[in-house]
């Protein structure tokens, strides 16, 4: 048995299991920013609609 190569194998897996995780919480936090961006965006835009009530609502039938 390695035990030096199999230490060292260990700690890269290691070290690239931290990596994902970072870049997903990156990525994580990137998405939270850009959702609440579009739901601000899209709170502007009814504020400043001429007709507010306008699409808010529609009837549907099959």
């Amino acid at each position: 048995m390695d035990i030096a190569g199999l230490s060292t194998s260990l700690s890269l897996v290691n070290t690239q299991n931290q990596f994902g995780v970072a870049m997903l919480s990156k990525s994580l936090d990137n998405l939270e920013t850009q959702g609440e961006s579009l739901v601000s965006m899209m709170d502007r835009s009814m504020e400043l609609s001429v007709n507010p009530g306008v699409g808010a609502n529609f009837d549907m039938s099959v």
